[in-house]
């Protein structure tokens, strides 16, 4: 890709991801234009579909947060590294107004544009689950789908202006019930995600 194209499309993402934070994953593909100044076309031609500019938009934050777990595996005990992993995931899903629906249908559609950052994201956090099921410190009835399905919750929770003031609370109540009494106390007492509310 040439420079000024890079360029080009990079501020596409940049104007689309603080739109999208502001007014939620709806948003419409010509507003994002015109907020960067360019036609509809323009932001078409790199690109074609939402799924594609969103696809394109989240999968920086996707990688980041596989390489993070991949990370905590290796730096942090079991339960901490399965905890601090889930709050940041929820806490990033937050930042994306409307982002959890959009990750719960592609994880299950294979012609989404999203499919395959969503599993990987999900088999990452798979693996620390399973860590901490052979230390002992998660119950093991659970896995990594459900484990998808608890971080798209809680962040629904803090997309909820009504129910955001206590995504905090519950965060710590939905890891507790992860955990087992061995590793119970970890879930509260850490940094928490930040909410909107």
């Amino acid at each position: 890709m040439r420079a000024d194209a890079r360029k080009n499309r990079d501020h596409l993402l940049a104007v689309a991801g603080t739109a999208i934070t502001e007014q939620g994953v709806d948003v419409s593909l010509r507003d994002i234009a015109r907020r960067a100044d360019v036609g509809l076309a323009t932001l078409l031609r790199h690109f074609p579909t939402r799924e594609a500019l969103l696809d394109a938009l989240l999968r920086t934050s996707f990688d980041e947060l596989t390489a993070k777990a991949g990370e905590l595996k290796t730096s942090s005990s079991p339960e901490d590294a399965l905890v601090s992993w889930l709050r940041d995931c929820v806490a990033w899903t937050t930042e994306y107004r409307g982002v959890t629906v959009l990750m719960a249908a592609a994880i299950e559609d294979t012609e989404s544009a999203l499919h395959a950052s969503c599993v990987t994201l999900r088999a990452a956090g798979a693996r620390l689950l399973t860590r901490a099921q052979a230390a002992g410190m998660a119950r093991s009835d659970i896995d990594g789908a459900d484990l998808f399905a608890l971080v798209a919750m809680l962040a629904w929770l803090g997309d909820q202006p009504a129910l955001a003031p206590r995504a905090d609370r519950l965060f710590d109540v939905v890891a507790s019930a992860i955990l087992t009494s061995a590793g119970s106390s970890h879930a509260k007492g850490e940094r928490r995600p930040q909410t909107r509310g």
